[in-house]
C-alpha cells in the first residue's frame, strides 16, 4: 500500500455512517512542496505525505487509524486465522448498526503493470480495494473488489470482484485460470480472496499480500501493541537498524549516546550507553519516551526505505512535543523518503499544527449520539495557508474540541 489518497469508512466502531476523506489537495495548492507528492506516479493530483489526525479524547481518532490497519492486515493476513474465527472489530454500538454492513474502501497508487515492483521504475495508477461484511451473528465478507484506472483507458477496470454467494470473477489480466477449483474449495467467509489467493501462490494476489503487509502500523489486529521481545529481536537481527537509530537517538534523548545489542541468557538485550555514566543501562530502565521510540523507529524506517505506509496511533504520547516536527521532517524530507512513504498519526499535540500544511491536517468529531465524523482541513471554507492553525483551533473555529463542563 502507498500513498492512500481517499478513504471511506461506514460502520466501524464510533464511525456510524459514511465518513469519506478526500486527500487530493487542490489544484493552487503550492508546487515544489515537500509536504505533497503525487497521488500515483506521473500523476497531477497530489495527496500529503504526512496525514495528522486530530480531536478530544475519544472523538474517534484511533478507529480512524484502525480502520485502515484492519484492512491492511485483511488483505494480507487473514487467511491464516482458524476457520471458526470471529473477525476482530466491532460494527457502531447501536441496535440498528448491529445488523447493517461495514463498509471499507481505499484509494491508494499501484504499478500499472501488474506483477511489478512500485519502486522499478515502471508506471503507476490508482487503485481500490473495497471491502464489505455483514454483522449480525455471523460476520462474513459481503463483497471484496480490487479496481484500478489504467492510463490507456483511465476508466475503472475490474481486478478480481468477490460477491455475496462466495462467487469471485476475475479479469483475464488478473488471471484465476488453474486456481478457480481450488480458490472455490479453500475460500472462507471470514478471509480475504486476496490472502487466500496468495496462499495458493496466485502472482497479482501475492503482490498486492505483499503491499498491504508492507504496511506499518503500532495498532495491531491481533495484539494490543508490539512486544518487547519482538522489538529487541528485530534490532538483533539487523544490525543496519541499529547504526540507524544511533544516528537518530542522540536528538530524541539526551544523554543517550548509543544503543548495543548483547547476547544474555535468554536471548539478545538492548542496553543503552550514556554520555556520562560509567557502564551501560539496560533498557528498562531507560524513559518511557526512550523505550517507545525504540519501538516505533522500526516502524518509520521501514516505510521510509520501502514507501509504505506508515500507521501511528498517538505518536506523540511519549515523544517530546520538540522532537515531533523532527520526525515529520522524515517524511518531508526527499533525501531521507526517496519513494514518498506516507504517515498516518493520531496526535493531542496541538502546537504540532504550527508544523503542519492545512493539507495535512485532518479532524475527529464526536456528535452527541456517540457517533464520529472526519473532515480535512481542506474542507471548512475560509482557511487560508498563512493562517495561525493552533490559535484557531484553540479558538473552536475548526471545530473537533473538547468540550468542557
Amino acid at each position: 500500500m502507498t500513498m492512500i489518497h481517499r478513504v471511506e469508512i461506514e460502520n466501524f466502531y464510533s464511525i456510524r455512517d459514511r465518513q469519506t476523506l478526500d486527500l487530493r489537495v487542490p489544484a493552487n495548492a503550492p508546487r515544489g512542496s515537500d509536504h505533497l507528492a503525487s497521488c500515483w506516479r506521473g500523476s497531477a493530483e497530489r495527496a500529503p505525505k504526512v496525514v495528522a489526525v486530530f480531536g478530544a479524547n475519544g472523538s474517534g481518532k484511533s478507529n480512524l487509524v484502525r480502520a485502515l490497519s484492519f484492512a491492511a492486515w485483511f488483505v494480507a493476513s487473514s487467511f491464516a486465522r482458524s476457520p471458526g474465527w470471529r473477525l476482530p472489530y466491532e460494527p457502531f454500538n447501536d441496535e440498528i448498526s448491529s445488523d447493517r454492513r461495514t463498509r471499507l474502501k481505499f484509494w491508494l497508487s499501484g504499478p500499472e503493470s501488474l506483477g511489478s515492483s512500485d519502486q522499478d521504475g515502471s508506471g503507476e495508477c490508482p487503485y481500490c480495494y473495497e471491502l464489505a461484511i455483514g454483522n449480525g451473528e455471523s460476520r462474513e465478507v459481503i463483497e471484496e473488489a480490487v479496481f484500478f484506472w489504467p492510463s490507456d483507458t483511465g476508466r475503472r477496470t475490474r481486478l478480481i470482484e468477490r460477491s455475496e454467494d462466495g462467487s469471485v470473477k476475475a479479469s483475464r489480466l488478473f488471471g484465476l485460470t488453474g486456481y478457480k477449483g481450488a480458490l472455490d474449495k479453500v475460500l472462507r467467509p471470514n478471509a480475504s480472496v486476496i490472502s487466500t489467493l496468495a496462499q495458493l501462490n496466485h502472482p497479482i494476489a501475492t503482490a498486492i499480500a505483499v503491499w498491504a503487509q508492507g504496511t506499518r502500523s503500532n495498532t495491531l489486529i491481533e495484539r494490543v501493541e508490539l512486544e518487547d521481545e519482538d522489538v529487541l529481536r528485530l534490532y538483533a537481527d539487523e544490525p543496519e537498524l541499529v547504526a540507524r537509530f544511533n544516528r537518530e537517538i542522540g536528538r530524541i534523548d539526551v544523554g543517550v549516546r548509543a544503543l548495543e545489542i548483547r547476547q544474555g541468557r535468554e536471548g539478545p538485550e538492548v542496553w543503552f550507553q550514556h554520555e556520562e555514566l560509567a557502564v551501560p543501562m539496560p533498557h528498562f530502565l531507560e524513559s518511557h519516551g526512550t523505550r517507545q521510540f525504540l519501538k516505533l523507529f522500526p516502524l518509520l524506517e521501514h516505510s521510509l526505505a520501502t514507501g509504505a505506509v506508515a500507521i501511528i496511533d498517538e505518536l506523540d504520547a511519549a515523544i517530546h512535543s520538540m522532537i515531533l516536527p523532527e520526525i515529520i521532517g522524515w517524511f518531508h524530507d526527499p533525501a531521507r523518503n526517496p519513494f514518498n512513504a506516507q504517515l498516518w498519526m493520531t496526535c493531542h499535540n496541538v502546537s504540532l499544527l504550527d508544523d503542519l500544511s492545512k493539507d495535512e491536517i485532518v479532524f475527529c468529531e464526536k456528535d452527541r449520539r456517540g457517533r464520529t465524523h472526519t473532515y480535512c482541513l481542506n474542507d471548512v471554507k475560509g482557511v487560508r495557508r498563512d493562517d495561525n492553525y493552533y490559535r484557531k483551533y484553540l479558538g473552536s473555529v475548526f471545530g473537533a474540541v473538547p468540550r468542557i463542563g
